[in-house]
C-alpha cells in the first residue's frame, strides 16, 4: 500500500492502533464511574506540561505525562478526602491548565500559541519517532492495567463501599486509574489531540453499550470501535488533507449513531426471545 511507504504514516498509524486501544480501555471505567469528563480536565492541564516541554527543551509528550499525572492525582485526593465537589476540581485543572500552558508557551525562547495547535487537536504529519516511544511505553502500561487488574477496577466502578468491605485497597485503585487516565490523555493527544481525547474515551464505550450486555462485552466492543475508528480516521487523513482528531472523532459519532439505529430492534428480539423462552418453560411446567 502507498500509504505504508511513508514513515511518518507508519508511525501515525502505530500510533493511531494504541490510541484506539488505551482510550477505550480506560473509558470503560470512566463512564461505569459517571466521570467520562474526567478526560477533558486531564487534557487541559496537560497543555501545560506539553508547554513545559517547549520552555525547558524537554520533550512535550513526557513532560506533559507528568503533568497530567499530578493533576490527576490531585484531583482524586481532593475528590476523595470530600473538602470540595467533583465539579469545582474539574473546573480547576479545566481553567488552571488552558492559563498556565498559554503562559508558559509564550515565555518560552521563540514559542507562541501556535506551537500547541498540533498537540490541542492531533496532527500525524508531527508524529516523532521519539514520540513513539514514548506512546509505546505509555500504551503498555495503560493495557497492563485496564486488562490484568479489570475485575479490581470494575468492583470500585460499581461499587466503592462493597469494594472497601471486601477488603480492596479502594484508595490505592482510585489513584492507580486516575494515572491511567492521565498516561492515556498523553498516548492520544498526538493523534486525536488533548481538546478530543476525552471523545474517544467515551463515544466508543457509549456505542457499544447500545448493542452489548455485561461489562466484559462492553470494554472488548469499546476497544474494537476505538481501532477501527483510529486507523480508519487516520487513513481517511492522509487522502483528504483533513485533521486527524476531528476526523477520528466524527467517524466514532457515525458509528455512535449506527449502533443507536440497532439498538431498538435488537432489544425488541431480545425482549420476543425472552417471552417465547418463558412461554416455553411455562408449557413445560417449568417455573420461571
Amino acid at each position: 500500500m502507498e500509504i505504508l511507504d511513508y514513515a511518518f504514516m507508519q508511525r501515525a498509524l502505530l500510533a493511531a492502533l494504541l490510541v484506539g486501544l488505551t482510550a477505550p480501555a480506560i473509558g470503560t471505567y470512566l463512564v461505569q464511574r459517571r466521570q467520562a469528563v474526567m478526560g477533558d480536565g486531564i487534557g487541559h492541564v496537560a497543555m501545560t506540561g506539553v508547554a513545559l516541554g517547549f520552555l525547558l527543551n524537554a520533550s512535550p509528550v513526557w513532560m506533559a505525562t507528568l503533568v497530567a499525572v499530578i493533576g490527576a492525582v490531585g484531583m482524586e485526593l481532593i475528590r476523595s478526602r470530600g473538602k470540595t465537589s467533583g465539579d469545582i476540581a474539574l473546573a480547576m485543572l479545566f481553567y488552571g491548565g488552558l492559563a498556565g500552558g498559554v503562559m508558559i508557551i509564550n515565555l518560552s525562547p521563540g514559542g507562541s500559541t501556535a506551537n500547541l495547535s498540533s498537540y490541542l487537536f492531533g496532527s500525524i504529519t508531527t508524529v516523532s519517532a521519539e514520540d513513539i516511544t514514548a506512546v509505546v511505553v505509555l500504551a503498555f502500561f495503560v493495557v497492563a492495567v485496564t486488562l490484568g487488574l479489570r475485575r479490581q477496577l470494575f468492583a470500585i466502578s460499581q461499587d466503592e463501599e462493597f469494594a472497601r468491605v471486601t477488603g480492596l485497597p479502594v484508595r490505592a485503585l482510585n489513584l492507580l486509574m486516575a494515572v491511567t487516565a492521565a498516561v492515556t490523555v498523553t498516548v492520544a493527544m498526538r493523534i486525536v489531540g488533548l481538546l478530543l481525547v476525552s471523545a474517544m474515551m467515551v463515544i466508543p464505550v457509549a456505542a457499544a453499550q447500545r448493542i452489548t450486555r455485561g461489562f466484559t462485552a462492553t470494554l472488548t466492543l469499546a476497544m474494537v470501535i476505538g481501532v477501527v475508528v483510529s486507523l480508519a480516521g487516520t487513513t481517511a487523513t492522509y487522502y483528504i488533507d483533513a485533521p486527524s482528531g476531528a476526523t477520528i472523532v466524527l467517524l466514532a459519532i457515525a458509528v455512535f449513531t449506527a449502533t443507536t439505529a440497532l439498538s431498538a430492534p435488537l432489544a425488541r428480539r431480545r425482549a420476543r426471545a425472552a417471552v417465547a423462552s418463558e412461554q416455553v418453560c411455562t408449557r413445560e411446567g417449568v417455573e420461571v
